[in-house]
């Protein structure tokens, strides 16, 4: 199948049916009156985006897109069948602008996603739909709407988690060869790959897919070469690995040139993590394999791979590093997905402060006393010196003196205010004790105040079982 990844479409929707005129004629039916229906809508063509598509070659004997118009209104006041959509599925990546080519409309960059590019025109109403009291037989209806006509420009952007770039023969497509199960053309000659080419590579726990870019050149930008259309499909990658052919003469002057190109396309494509590898080492003599790699780290500034397609030598140690980028970019979005989640209405309290953060915090309540409750309530124990004392007390009398001195005790702590320092949750917990304290006072109040009475109850009185002569007595009132 032959890679296309720019397409020019004419797409129209489809106009809405007419309202139909028409009247009742039946027997024994006077004033029949309007009867006409309204007519069907007009499909919509709609966009969606699948996945078992790779290219945009459909549209390239397809040009013209055509949605279905709505039949007109029939008698009896029947609507008119609305007109199917008209869709146009479309790769995962692709693009879609105005005629001009630069005004985005949409970008079709999940699967089963969609997109209603053109809106069917709807039907006319019937003359049933203008009867009235003072208009009783309407002989006229509407026509439908005018079907929408525009031109769209198709672009394809391949979604891949890491792209290869460098100059003609790098050792791209062995690269890629090597590390997938994807075979591109492989030969000794300058600009073998055309287009670019796809592989799925798993290291480790990892899978990600690979882009292989045909070779740009120094002036691709002006269109020298196979020009700088093909990057369009590196903007999407999270990492870019940058191949330098370790056989050349001056490897610094030959990264410099690839880097200009990409600051000139623009697009991002400059600020993407990048990794440099130096390729093709296995042909390269060890006294010059070190020079070549200082130089190369001179000119990119940061550390060079050294790879080779051919024997496979620091392959791994390339993809894992390209997995970490791509981890850290999965990450990422992942967390723009969530951030972008509506979030749930809180119901309870605790969700209601913790969504609001200027609430005040008010702890719940726990089990365990507090110790400042604990030691308002608590009674003295009695020690050695005062042992007699207390046992010379009778029982009521100690309770007597004992419920003053907690009265003023509580009383002592409820009129201590936290210090000035407490602030925020410190402070809200001793305001929550304090209030815990005062309602277990007003609770034994209330138990003091309502007390059952204590005693023996009375006995209920038998009931008086009267006999037959006595009730009859009672009733003459004897």
């Amino acid at each position: 199948m032959r890679f296309l990844d720019v397409a020019k479409v004419y797409a129209q929707s489809g106009a809405g049916g007419n309202g139909c005129i028409a009247f009742r004629r039946e027997k024994f039916i006077e004033y029949g009156g309007p009867y006409g229906g309204d007519g069907g809508r007009g499909g919509d063509v709609v966009a969606e985006a699948v996945d078992n598509l790779n290219t945009l070659i459909d549209y390239r004997f397809q040009q013209h897109v055509k949605a279905q118009s709505g039949q007109g209104g029939l008698g009896k006041v029947m609507t008119g069948k609305g007109g199917e959509d008209a869709i146009m599925k479309v790769p995962v990546g692709t693009q879609i602008y105005e005629e001009d080519g630069e005004t985005l409309i949409i970008d079709m960059a999940t699967v089963g996603q969609r997109f209603r590019l053109l809106k069917g025109g709807n039907g006319g109403f019937g003359n049933y739909h203008f009867k009235s009291s003072t208009n009783q037989a309407p002989d006229f209806a509407l026509p439908g709407q005018m079907a929408e006509e525009r031109v769209f420009i198709l672009k394809l952007k391949l979604i891949a988690d890491a792209g290869l770039i460098g100059m003609p023969n790098a050792g791209k497509s062995t690269f890629l060869s090597r590390v997938s199960a994807a075979r591109p053309k492989i030969a000794d000659y300058p600009f073998t790959t055309l287009e670019p080419q796809l592989g799925v590579v798993k290291v480790d726990e990892t899978d990600f897919v690979l882009a292989d870019l045909p070779g740009l050149i120094e002036g691709a930008h002006e269109g020298i070469g196979l020009g700088d259309r093909f990057l369009g499909h590196a903007e999407r990658c999270a990492s870019i690995l940058h191949l330098i052919d370790g056989t050349g003469d001056a490897v610094g002057k030959t990264y410099k040139v690839i880097r200009a190109e990409l600051e000139a396309y623009g697009e991002g494509l400059a600020e993407k993590p990048e990794i440099v590898a130096l390729n093709k080492v296995d042909a390269i003599p060890e006294k010059d394999l070190a020079k070549k790699k200082a130089a190369l780290e001179k000119a990119c500034g940061h550390k060079v791979h050294v790879i080779s397609g051919v024997s496979g030598e620091g392959i791994q140690t390339v993809l894992r590093a390209m997995v970490r980028e791509i981890n850290a970019r999965r990450l990422e979005r992942a967390q723009e997905r969530d951030y972008g989640r509506p979030v749930a209405r809180p119901r309870t309290r605790a969700e209601r402060q913790s969504v609001n953060y200027n609430a005040p915090v008010v702890p719940q309540p726990k089990s365990v006393k507090p110790k400042a409750a604990a030691e308002s309530v608590a009674k003295p124990r009695p020690t050695a010196k005062m042992a007699p004392t207390v046992q010379a007390q009778t029982e009521p009398q100690a309770e007597a003196q004992a419920k003053p001195k907690v009265k003023a005790t509580v009383k002592s702590k409820l009129k201590t205010k936290p210090k000035p320092r407490a602030k925020g949750l410190a402070a809200a917990k001793a305001k929550a004790a304090l209030a815990r304290a005062e309602a277990k006072i007003i609770e034994a109040r209330a138990a003091r105040k309502f007390k059952p009475k204590t005693g023996r109850a009375k006995a209920k009185p038998k009931a008086v079982r009267h006999s037959s002569k006595a009730r009859a007595n009672k009733k003459l009132g004897r």
